[in-house]
Formats: C-alpha cells, sequence, structure tokens
C-alpha cells in the first residue's frame, strides 16, 4: 500500500544514493473553469499542517524485503511536491511542481511510482517526468487520472512509465503491480459508485424508464434476455426499487419493478456516474453545459410536454420555414424564431432561445440549403429526386442502402405473426424508369437497389400510431442511372392491416410524378421515407452501432488490459468521453420522456425498437468491407483495393470510408506486427484473451454463443478486429453525427416525425393538398415547435469542442517510449493528410454527381481534420458527442 502517513519515516537505506529531480504537470481542482476558492484554502492549510502530496519511485530491482513468493519492486523513498503553497497558479490551467527523488543506482530503472494526496481536493495529475536517471536518461510517466484524497482509495494510486510490455514481457518486479491494478480497476461488483471510483463494471438498460410514476414512464430493460438483447453499458450501483421507497413519493405498486434501477434528479444529471477518468474534461464540460443548455428546457416545466400539442401556429410555406435561418431571405424587424419565443408560456425556455445578450438570434443556415441559396439559384433543390437519391448514398444515414436482389421485395417477419408480407411494387409501377431495361436484366445489371424500412418498423407501427405520431413502413426502390446517380422509381407506403397484425399489410404505391396533386403525394412520399430513415438513423445506426456497442470495448478493455499492454494503447484515444456521452444520453436524451422520445416519431418504443434490431448485430459485419458486401453493394475482389469492388462507383460514403479503413488498418497491422511476431504470441497473451473473452461473454453476453464471432487465435484477427473497433469509434460515428445539422437542420429536408397519413378522397385535408400541397406537407411533418427543438438538438450535437483530438492525432507526443510504434503512427498521420487531399480532388472532380448533388453540398464527412464548432467534417478520434 505505500506509506499512508507522510510523515513517516521510510525503512530505506540509501547506497550509492543520487538525486532524481522530477517535474509534475497536474491540475487543481475546478468547476467547469470557475477557480474552487475554498479548495485552494484547505489545500494550503494541508500543507502547512504537513499533509502533503506524497509520491514514491517503484524500481524495476526486486525488493528484498517483500515475502517469498512476491517479487515486487522495491520502493523509493517518501517524496514531497514542492512549492505547493509558494505557486499561484490559475486552478483552470496545468501547473507544474518539482519532486526530488532518492534513488540509487541498484536500485535501476524506475518503471512505476506511487501518489498519495492528502489534501482535501482532488487534482488532474497529467505527467511525471525524470531527467537524467542513471543508465537510463529521461523516463516519462503519462498519467491524466484524478487523484482524490488518499482515504478514498484501498492502496495508493499507482502510475507506470510509458513503455508498453506484454504481459510475459512485463519485467519481474512489476507484474504485481501490474495485476493489482486491474483488479482495482474491476471493482467488487458491489456497492454505489462514488465520484471517485474508477471501477469498470457491467449493468444492462435497467435505468430508462421509472415506473413508480406511472404506465407511462415504464419501460423495458433491455439486456440479459432473448426478448430484449442489448450491449451492456457501465454500472452505476445505484439501487433498485427493490425496497420499494423513492425520495419524493411513496411507490406505485400497481406499475413497481423492483429490478429497475433508480434514477438521480435531472437536475443532477451532470453527476451521473462514470468512473473518474472517463468524465470530460473541464474544457469539454464547459462546451457541454454551454451548448446543451439551449435542449435542456423539456424538462424545466410540466408545461412542456403540452407544447407539441398546442402549436402556435404552422408553418404555412418553405419560406417561412428559410426565416429561421441566418442569411436564407430578407430581414425583418422580428424573425420567426422571435414569434414562436412569444408564445411560449415558460419565460427560462424563452431566455435560452437567446443568444449573446439581449439579442435574439436565428439558426445557422444548413449546409443541404447554404450552397443554392449563397448562389443565388433553386433554394428548393432538396426536393429534387437525385438529391433524394444522393442522399442515401452521401448523406447523414448512407450505411441502410441494399442492392435489390429479388423482385418484389420479400419481407423476413414471421409469417405466423404478421402474415403476408412481401412488396406490391409490380414491374408495371417501375418499367418506364429502367432506361429500357427489364426488371430482371435491370437486377442482373446491378442497377436496383432499396432503402427496406419496412421489417424493422411493422411491428411496432400498430403501437405507434396510436400517439400522436402517424406513419408507414416503407420500401423505396431506386434506378441506378448511366450518369451514375440514383432515381427513385417507387415508394411503398404500408400500414398493418385494420383487423389483426396476422392479416398482413395493407399498401399503397407511389411513383414520380412532379406536379400537381401527384406530385404532391409524391413529395409526402418521399417525407415519410425521410421520417422512418430519421429514426433508423438516429436509433439505429448511430446510438446502437457507434455508442452503445463499443462501451463494452471500453469497459472490457480497462478491465483486462493493463494501461502498460500494447493494445490498451492503441485503442484508449478512441474511448475518450464515450462513457460520459451515453450516461449522459440515458439520464436525459433516450429514457422515458427524454429528447428522443420526444422528437423522433417511434416515441415510447424508440429503444425497445432498437433491441429487436440489435438481434440481427453480428460483429464483423462492423467493419466497413464486411457491411458493405452484407448490403450487396460491393462483392470481394482481391485485385481491389481493401479487398472489395463497389457496385456504385459514385458512393462518397463508401469511397472515402475504404480509404479511411484502409488507413487505420495499415497503422493497425503496423502496430500489432511490432509485438506480436506469430499468431502463437496472440494465443499465448493471457491480458488479450481475457479481453476477448469478457467481450464476447459479458459485454455482448447476449451473443455470446454466435459462431461469427472471431476466435482471436491469430495476427490477423486481431488485427481485424481492432481495425473493426476503430472505424466504428472514429469514422463510422463521424459519417454519422457530424453531419446530423448540415443535413437534418432544415427539417422539411429530414423531418424526424409525421403527424397524419396521406388524406383520404373527400376530406378536408384532401381538398387543401389540392389547393395548398406546401402547406399541407409541412402541416403533415414535424410540427413548428418540433422544428425548433429538433434544430437546436441537432446543432449541439453536430458540433466539434474545443479540445477535440481527430484520428491521427494524440493527446500526447510522448504516449508510447516505443520509438518504431511512434514512426508508424506519424505515418499514419501523414497518410491521412494525402487521403483528405484525395477527397478535395475527387470533390472538385464533376464527373462525380453524387459529390455535390442538386444542393451544391460537397461531402465532407470524412474529412479527417476540422476546426471548432459547426464544421460538418472531421473525424474525432472517439465517440465524444
Amino acid at each position: 500500500m505505500g506509506d499512508r502517513n507522510p510523515t513517516k519515516k521510510s525503512k530505506y537505506e540509501e547506497e550509492n544514493g543520487c538525486k532524481l529531480r522530477g517535474v509534475v504537470v497536474l491540475m487543481k481542482k475546478n468547476l467547469l473553469g470557475v477557480n474552487d476558492v475554498a479548495a485552494s484554502v484547505f489545500d494550503r492549510l494541508d500543507e502547512i499542517r504537513g499533509r502533503k502530496v506524497a509520491l514514491r519511485l517503484i524500481s524495476t530491482a526486486v525488493d528484498p524485503d517483500s515475502a517469498a513468493e512476491s517479487c515486487k519492486g522495491k520502493l523509493g523513498k517518501t517524496a514531497y511536491l514542492e512549492d505547493w503553497v509558494t505557486k499561484i497558479t490559475p486552478m483552470t490551467a496545468a501547473a507544474t511542481y518539482n519532486v526530488t527523488f532518492e534513488w540509487s543506482k541498484e536500485m535501476g530503472y524506475p518503471g512505476a511510482f506511487t501518489i498519495a494526496n492528502f489534501h482535501h481536493s482532488e487534482f488532474y495529475l497529467k505527467n511525471l517526468t525524470l531527467e537524467d536517471v542513471p543508465g537510463h536518461g529521461r523516463v516519462h510517466f503519462i498519467c491524466n487520472s484524478w487523484v482524490y484524497h488518499a482515504e478514498r482509495y484501498n492502496k495508493d494510486r499507482i502510475f507506470f512509465a510509458n513503455q508498453t510490455y506484454l504481459p510475459s514481457q512485463t519485467p519481474p518486479p512489476l507484474r504485481d503491480y501490474r495485476e493489482e491494478e486491474l483488479e482495482n480497476l474491476r471493482g467488487t461488483g458491489t456497492g454505489k459508485l462514488e465520484e471517485w471510483d474508477r471501477v469498470y463494471d457491467y449493468a444492462v438498460y435497467n435505468d430508462l424508464g421509472d415506473p413508480d410514476k406511472g404506465p407511462e414512464h415504464a419501460r423495458p430493460i433491455l439486456g440479459g434476455s432473448t426478448e430484449y438483447p442489448y450491449p451492456r453499458r457501465g454500472r452505476t450501483g445505484r439501487p433498485l426499487l427493490l425496497s420499494g421507497k423513492r425520495q419524493s413519493m411513496k411507490p406505485r405498486r400497481d406499475y413497481h419493478d423492483p429490478r429497475i434501477e433508480s434514477r438521480i434528479p435531472l437536475y443532477n444529471s451532470l453527476s451521473i456516474y462514470v468512473p473518474r477518468d472517463e468524465r470530460f474534461s473541464h474544457l469539454k464540460m464547459s462546451d457541454f453545459v454551454a451548448y446543451a443548455l439551449k435542449s435542456i428546457f423539456q424538462f424545466l416545466a410540466p408545461e412542456f410536454k403540452d407544447l407539441f400539442d398546442k402549436t402556435p401556429d404552422e408553418f404555412d410555406s418553405f419560406e417561412e420555414v428559410l426565416q429561421l435561418y441566418d442569411g436564407a431571405s430578407a430581414g425583418t424587424n422580428v424573425t420567426l424564431l422571435e414569434k414562436i419565443r412569444h408564445h411560449i408560456p415558460v419565460e427560462t425556455i424563452k431566455e435560452l432561445l437567446r443568444s449573446d445578450g439581449e439579442k435574439t438570434y436565428n439558426f445557422p443556415l444548413p449546409q443541404v440549403i447554404k450552397g443554392n441559396i449563397s448562389g443565388n439559384e433553386d433554394k428548393d433543390a432538396w426536393r429534387s429526386d437525385e438529391e433524394f437519391g444522393r442522399e442515401m448514398l452521401a448523406g447523414i444515414n448512407p450505411v441502410v442502402i441494399q442492392r435489390l436482389q429479388e423482385f418484389p421485395p420479400t419481407s423476413k417477419l414471421n409469417p405466423e405473426l404478421y402474415g403476408r408480407q412481401s412488396s406490391k411494387i409490380s414491374e408495371e409501377h417501375i418499367i418506364h424508369n429502367l432506361e429500357g431495361l427489364t426488371v430482371t436484366e435491370a437486377i442482373r445489371n446491378n442497377k436496383l437497389y432499396i432503402l427496406d424500412h419496412h421489417d424493422s418498423l411493422m411491428p411496432y407501427l400498430r403501437r405507434i400510431n396510436t400517439t400522436a405520431a402517424k406513419t408507414y413502413a416503407t420500401r423505396t426502390v431506386l434506378f441506378l442511372k448511366e450518369d451514375g446517380t440514383l432515381r427513385p422509381v417507387a415508394i411503398e407506403l404500408s400500414l398493418p392491416h385494420p383487423e389483426e397484425d396476422h392479416y398482413g399489410a395493407v399498401s399503397r404505391v407511389c411513383t414520380p410524378a412532379e406536379d400537381g396533386f401527384e406530385g404532391a403525394i409524391w413529395l409526402l412520399a418521399k417525407a415519410y421515407v425521410a421520417v422512418d430513415d430519421s429514426g433508423y438513423h438516429q436509433l439505429i445506426s448511430h446510438w446502437l452501432n457507434t455508442h452503445a456497442s463499443i462501451e463494452p470495448f471500453i469497459i472490457a478493455t480497462n478491465r483486462q488490459l493493463s494501461i502498460l499492454h500494447p493494445i490498451h494503447k492503441l485503442l484508449q484515444p478512441h474511448f475518450r468521453d464515450t462513457m460520459n456521452i451515453n450516461a449522459l444520453a440515458r439520464q436525459s436524451l433516450i429514457c422515458a420522456g427524454g429528447f428522443v422520445e420526444i422528437t423522433v416519431f417511434p416515441g415510447k418504443y424508440s429503444l425497445e425498437m432498437s433491441s429487436m434490431v440489435y438481434k440481427d448485430w453480428v460483429f464483423p459485419e462492423q467493419s466497413l468491407p464486411g457491411d458493405l458486401i452484407k448490403r450487396g453493394v460491393a462483392i470481394k475482389d482481391s485485385s481491389c483495393p481493401h479487398g472489395v469492388r463497389l457496385l456504385i462507383e459514385d458512393y462518397p460514403y463508401a469511397v472515402d470510408g475504404l480509404e479511411i479503413w484502409g488507413t487505420i488498418k495499415t497503422w493497425v497491422q503496423d502496430y500489432c506486427n511490432l509485438y506480436y511476431k506469430t499468431d502463437e504470441m496472440v494465443q499465448e497473451d493471457p491480458e488479450l484473451q481475457a479481453w476477448w473473452t469478457e467481450i464476447r461473454e459479458k459485454g455482448h453476453g447476449d451473443k455470446k454463443d454466435e459462431p461469427w464471432w472471431p476466435k482471436m487465435q491469430s495476427r490477423e484477427e486481431l488485427i481485424e478486429s481492432c481495425t473493426t473497433i476503430i472505424w466504428v469509434a472514429s469514422a463510422l460515428h463521424a459519417a454519422l453525427n457530424f453531419g446530423q445539422y448540415p443535413y437534418g437542420g432544415y427539417l422539411p429536408n429530414r423531418p424526424a416525425t409525421s403527424r397524419r397519413f396521406i388524406p383520404d378522397l373527400g376530406t378536408p385535408e384532401y381538398e387543401e393538398m389540392k389547393l395548398n400541397p406546401e402547406k399541407a406537407y409541412l402541416k403533415t411533418i414535424t410540427s413548428q415547435m418540433q422544428s425548433v427543438l429538433g434544430i437546436s438538438l441537432v446543432e449541439i450535437l453536430s458540433r466539434h469542442s474545443s479540445d477535440e483530438i481527430y484520428l491521427g492525432q494524440r493527446d500526447s507526443p510522448e504516449w508510447t517510449a516505443d520509438t518504431e510504434a511512434c514512426k508508424a503512427f506519424e505515418r499514419f498521420g501523414e497518410r491521412l493528410k494525402e487521403v483528405e487531399q484525395k477527397f478535395i480532388d475527387l470533390n472538385n472532380d464533376k464527373r462525380w454527381r453524387n459529390r455535390s448533388g442538386p444542393v451544391k453540398m460537397p461531402y465532407t464527412l470524412l474529412y479527417p481534420s476540422s476546426e471548432i464548432g459547426l464544421t460538418g467534417r472531421g473525424i474525432p478520434n472517439s465517440i465524444s458527442m
């Protein structure tokens, strides 16, 4: 445990001793950048009273006084941080402190150090550097960890030098310390976890609902069952509702579920537990709070629930929608946003819709309309069929479109439960749009594609349509034209049979039209497709397949791979902030009544739907080549780069993605081959094998028996698996996240919900559609108030924070002492710069129509670099927003 009392004399007897000068870099306690004066005063008093910050080096020489069965490294004499009282530094900035160690030559290399904080307040320890270590020169320790008062820990905190060792190659005096640190991180599996804890453990999603409030707040537990399988999330240890006790109310015995984890108050959301070192940095937290203030108002007053049902005004035209945006139309003295503010009954919400000072503002102009408006071209280019098809290849959800290999499209739903669900799209519907081909010829020539949102939605559609949402399950068939663009040729809108599900679906097929009533119907049909795609994007492509599926890998990595392990060093940057953003999402976004349920059409069924789709989740198919092959948009071809050939040559997401994928894989291969010279070394690495076993059996435990899991018996399997993890956490998430505002900030282009069906003949809505199709369209999709809330949310989610670290970058140039690894990483960064220039050149090449489309919006989502803010480009290392 080390010296718990800084005044106690060590038994260490110096022989041939010397003084080792060290520099410690740390940041004192702060709260969102505001100085904690009380902490500063108490810390100074602690120093005066002799309660200091104590450090001890650990030698790679065996301690002769250790137990016979132990070969722990010898502990050096206690040293203390110097000049804490006299040095005045801003608490929001890193400060340097000297420390002087006594050392002896026979102790050799200092492989680790312990630190005990006897101050009242915690600090963020960045690193320790030792200069002129006899026989070794400079030794650097990367820490990046919060250190609380020593009483908060059972053992002193330990940090290792930035060397990299496989378990079998670890110096024997460090092995016990290596294992003890992993045991600390695993925790005991019991008890409530506190702010200062550093425990990584698993739990099911039993914290989304609050059934004691009533049945409308009940949600199923996701994970741990065949009915609702799900990846695991980080355990918080909050008490269950088992006791039936609540702080604010008595339990509702008729709704009470003792398996549900109790929730923390919304006003305390930022304190939800994640391991302390997984929490946002003070810069990230400052940015996050500043952005989030605009979206938190849905929880501020009970009146909020009524805002959607009592929308003060509908948009009357697309021109009126444009008034929400800066520079989109001629200015007026009172903006549309200001008018909306005046109709809101809650004063706090009104103020949150302000910008700096007293001046109201308009939203920034989304890129999907910016190119045309700023160029005085067709501001309605987003409505074109070409743009509709292009966004399936270069939009915010380019990961769903499939090659159509069977016509008419079929369903995989159980016919005993759902009856006949095969498509009613016939050859007569599409033949005149196939450039002279028959359907058989078009399929044989890889010309037909489908965006299929039928099977994932139909089992929930009857229940969804009993809420305020009114929508269809959709199938969209598209034809790949000779110019490389996709033309939608038919959209099928399906509803459950009005009597029972097992009678099958009732469907309507819509075909392209530009003018008149049929043109209005076609525009509505595309809107229903966009609604389905928006929901699928947010719940499946984005949340489930990146945020939720990566969290088990983060937990297992910290539980089973030491920080000394090369794979830990490889993957750790790609896990930054993810557990924190996921925990905040569970607290306020994806929970019962949260922002996602309010703004996305499945409502209360949102996360339950994602659980049903997780049943088909396959890890190898999360790789980009695996995904493209699964969807039939590429085929295996060893003569092509990355081993696949695209069947849609002008597919910006796939073209750029394969370049990024290949660059990542080359880096991972170069790195892993430095440490694993043979397949046997992979097989004989106990930490690596325990890591992979835990991912399968615990992290993704509902999938543990699937035959497709890599066996982790070869370097090839290790490289492919690590490449997939990095791809999902970096490039895939970037492609799905940072275009949300550029594409979806203009709600008519990406409506998140629909509120009524296509009107029936003879109804007032039918006549309105004939007379004013624009107004009918806007009254069908997201309401005015929901639009403002949705725009606010996607604007926040699409921004890069001021401390973002991008692919090809590290937070420290000394992330490892291995020079060959550093050289490989430099090559990785240089290759990414070359790839980005290649993307710029492709965007400037007019042959590739899908790269900009009718809206004049170049595809930039997979550019590796970015500036701060709302850029529509940049690949952060991790899922950090």
